[in-house]
């Protein structure tokens, strides 16, 4: 717990001591951080239909049925014990709503292509969200072709270090403990997978101008 900030050291002692009043102010102040990550990797086909804050709240729920296991052994800070709590609770989603889909269309594919070829999605989609000027939405469907291809083409890692910092706003230090790499690396990598991004982004038709990065 040494990463968490120093206002919720206290915090986090009465929660580990069984304060329900400061576990439940620990879940607030995640919460938005939370619900960022949600809303960048949810299915863009559940978009309006599954609230992002509802799958936040549902995980919480799963996370303080199981806070005293953390607490017992914190290894990683407890943002990032809640966002794997989170993040198993939106696959859960996602294979509620989309299972049979999903099992038709990743049938073929390994694991760690599923995770890299996820995070394409989520990029994408996130990036041609607001591809709604007549003059773009006439390509629109060239632009997500090309720009998803070229997603694909980039550094696996570096891509994922680009979701987590950028999109989802993590620290250095909190993608590099995602990762499992050293913070330096992950700081490089976030700086040259923004780089890419923002060529690729140039090189689509009409340079994707409306994309704010």
């Amino acid at each position: 717990m040494a990463d968490e900030l120093p206002m919720t050291e206290s915090l986090l002692a009465q929660a580990a001591a069984g304060v329900d009043a400061a576990w439940g102010s620990l879940l607030t102040a995640h919460q938005e951080r939370l619900a960022r990550m949600v809303a960048f990797r949810m299915d863009p086909r559940l978009r309006g239909r599954i609230d992002a804050a509802d799958v936040v709240q549902e995980a919480f729920v799963q996370a303080s049925a199981h806070s005293e296991d953390y607490f017992r052994a914190p290894t990683v800070p407890l943002f990032l014990w809640l966002r794997g709590v989170v993040s198993n609770k939106l696959l859960e989603v996602h294979r509620h709503h989309l299972g049979t889909h999903m099992r038709d269309a990743k049938r073929e594919r390994p694991l760690d292509a599923r995770t890299s070829n996820d995070t394409s999605a989520a990029l994408c989609a996130h990036l041609t969200a607001g591809l709604t000027h007549p003059s773009v939405a006439a390509v629109r469907d060239e632009v997500k072709a090309r720009l998803a291809e070229a997603l694909d083409e980039m550094d696996a890692l570096d891509r994922e270090v680009l979701a987590l910092r950028h999109f989802e706003q993590l620290t250095n230090a909190e993608a590099a403990q995602v990762l499992g790499i050293q913070e330096r690396a992950a700081a490089k990598r976030y700086l040259r997978a923004l780089e890419r991004l923002k060529k690729i982004l140039s090189a689509m038709p009409g340079g994707l101008t409306e994309v704010r990065l």
